[in-house]
């Protein structure tokens, strides 16, 4: 049982890390090119410069939450992050007005798929015991 939630906590961390990683990137690439006003990602309820700074914003929030995870300390925060992340993508992608292109709606599952397993190891390092 302790290899499974290793490897749930693993999995968790290396989700939301590239997850935060890739929100950080795409956040500062399109500050710095300023390309705020012509952004539109419609699984999300920003718009315009808004969501380019949630992006942004939400990156570096991420990163921090994984490193103070992986480093046993503000675990819960690290649960309340991929509860967060999990709900937009949920609500974003199926409970909103969200329209799918053709081939997209599999990798989209998958990726939500991940989303609650990555959500489960969240849980899991909540009980885990500090490291001396």
């Amino acid at each position: 049982m302790a290899v499974v939630t290793a490897l749930l906590r693993f999995l968790s961390y290396l989700y939301h890390g590239l997850l935060a990683l890739v929100l950080f990137a795409l956040g500062a690439v399109l500050t710095i090119a300023g390309a705020g006003n012509s952004v539109r990602l419609d699984m999300l309820p920003w718009t315009g410069s808004t969501v380019v700074w949630v992006l942004l914003l939400s990156g570096i929030f991420g990163l921090i939450t994984v490193i103070l995870a992986v480093k046993g300390k503000v675990r819960p925060l690290f649960f309340l992050w991929a509860l967060v992340v999990t709900i937009f993508m949920v609500k974003g992608y199926f409970l909103g007005g969200y329209r799918f292109s053709p081939g997209e709606f599999s990798t989209v599952a998958y990726l939500v798929l991940g989303a609650f397993v990555a959500l489960f190891g969240a849980f899991v390092q909540l009980f885990e015991k500090p490291a001396r």
